[in-house]
């Protein structure tokens, strides 16, 4: 559809300029010679060679392009909003409509210079440079991103602000342009989206970018966020396709069918995890230790897990351990009944369960009255794991979240077999990321309506966990995530906040 609506744009375009071509009395087939029909408009309209030259420039060029059919079309006498709106959104209708239309005529440079803009158009033509190179910033550049969970502690800490550098895999070009500007996929304090889906663009990234690293901190579409129940409480914290595992189809409908939202990919929400594993790799855990193709994998060092600590006291005193042990238990607002629920278990019996890096494991078992401190491994559940754990199929795949895989990461051009065993793990990525129908019937699998056996593989794949292991929804829980729904890297904490500014955390680069 994308690619039908670019056709039906260039040719309205170029249809429309040889018909002002025409009114102008040159040759009006110059009108279909690429950038020569341009170069033609930026001498006659007297604009300055340069621009003619700026608007090769990829992205900005775009808008350059039009900030010069726009001075064309004011030697004409169209200089009101209306008709640069028009020329703006719709040139592919707008052109043709004045290139034959008899009320239009050139008058050339002596119309445009009578053209005097009133002060009200200069602050509407300020505000619209404004909001297009913003917006152009945002999409293909960078943006900035605020950490709404905890589930990269303490890599990342709720409240810190970052810039996402777009630019590091290669600017996607938004599949849903028609959107409103600087909000993402609601209109803000609403529930109601903020965009139109009347164009939708295939997927597509510049050229010149290249692959997400094992170990790069990501932001991206959350891949299960295509379909969710539209109210505050559920979105993707309580997304439908989980629901629909836990309770069936038809109850979850029920329940909520007049408030079920379709997100074009691009309009999911964004997430922001660390890429373990890449196109190409295995991954496994195995007690809650990650393994890459065989080799254990080093921890990021700020990485955290839930550790069982034995201890003869009542209770712990959290801001004594981070003033005096430099165990930094968290202790801002968010956290308090998190410490209170610590210090209950600990009155009730000799343990509890809370949440630490490793190397504040080490330190708070030096710490008088603490016996042990152990890490806490998730037990497998099978009737969780059956709508809990990714690929969902206990029969084939008994995973939980401390003993999960092996795994096979698909990549781009690599075959893999289809059986009762494997669909499960690709069923997804075949039917909704690349866009094949998929029905098994009988024990037969048939993709596009053909029987087959196997599956090659159209873009390239990555996993991605919090760097919070036991407080992370991530691959674990709804399994890959496509190359069409990475969004860029996440590079710079510019601010951060907790009851005040966190001075130690501005400027610091993520790793």
């Amino acid at each position: 559809m994308g690619l039908v609506l670019l056709i039906i744009g260039i040719i309205g375009w170029h249809v429309g300029i040889y018909g002002l071509f025409k009114k102008m009395g040159i040759d009006a087939n110059k009108a279909f010679i690429p950038f020569y029909n341009t170069w033609i408009i930026v001498e006659q309209s007297n604009i300055k060679k340069y621009w003619f030259w700026l608007q090769l420039i990829p992205i900005a060029g775009q808008f350059i392009t039009i900030w010069i059919t726009i001075i064309f079309v004011m030697n004409f006498g169209k200089t009101n909003l209306l008709h640069h709106t028009l020329l703006t959104f719709l040139p592919f209708l707008y052109l043709p409509y004045i290139g034959f239309s008899k009320d239009t005529k050139w008058g050339g440079k002596p119309v445009f210079e009578r053209y005097k803009k009133p002060g009200s158009r200069e602050w509407i033509d300020a505000a619209v440079f404004a909001v297009v190179a913003a917006t152009i910033i945002r999409s293909f550049v960078f943006e900035a991103y605020v950490i709404p969970s905890g589930s990269m502690e303490k890599t990342l800490l709720v409240n810190d602000f970052l810039f996402v550098n777009k630019v590091a895999y290669g600017p996607r070009i938004p599949k849903t342009p028609l959107s409103f500007p600087f909000v993402h996929n609601l209109m803000p304090s609403s529930q109601t989206p903020s965009y139109l889906k009347w164009i939708q663009i295939d997927y597509t990234r510049l050229p010149g970018y290249v692959d997400v690293k094992r170990n790069d901190v990501v932001v991206f579409n959350f891949p299960e966020g295509d379909t969710v129940i539209n109210k505050a409480e559920f979105g993707s914290a309580r997304s439908y396709y989980s629901l629909v595992r836990q309770f069936g189809r038809q109850e979850v409908l029920a329940r909520f069918e007049d408030t079920i939202l379709v997100h074009p990919a691009d309009k999911t929400d964004n997430y922001i995890k660390r890429c373990v594993g890449i196109a190409g790799d295995t991954i496994q855990v195995k007690e809650g230790i990650l393994f890459i193709n065989g080799i254990k994998q080093p921890v990021p060092e700020n990485s955290q897990r839930t550790y069982t600590v034995k201890a003869t006291k009542q209770g712990l005193d959290f801001e004594s351990l981070q003033s005096q042990y430099g165990i930094n238990i968290r202790t801002d607002d968010k956290y308090e009944d998190y410490r209170n629920d610590i210090n209950q278990q600990f009155a009730n019996m000799e343990s509890a369960n809370f949440i630490m890096t490793e190397s504040d494991a080490i330190k708070l078992i030096k710490v008088p009255g603490v016996v042990s401190v152990q890490p806490f491994i998730i037990p497998f559940d099978k009737t969780e794991a059956s709508f809990q754990y990714f690929p969902f199929d206990t029969v084939n795949h008994s995973f939980s979240v401390d003993n999960y895989g092996p795994m096979y990461i698909p990549q781009k051009g690599v075959t893999v077999p289809l059986n009762a065993t494997t669909i499960s793990m690709y069923r997804r990525l075949i039917a909704s990321y690349e866009g094949h129908t998929l029905v098994e019937k009988n024990g037969t699998i048939l993709v596009d309506d053909k029987a087959v056996t196997t599956y090659t593989f159209k873009y390239n794949y990555y996993w991605m966990m919090g760097d919070n292991r036991h407080n992370s929804q991530d691959s674990r829980f709804w399994g890959f995530v496509p190359e069409t729904h990475v969004v860029g890297k996440a590079s710079l904490i510019w601010f951060s906040w907790d009851k005040g500014p966190r001075w130690n955390r501005l400027f610091k680069s993520i790793k």
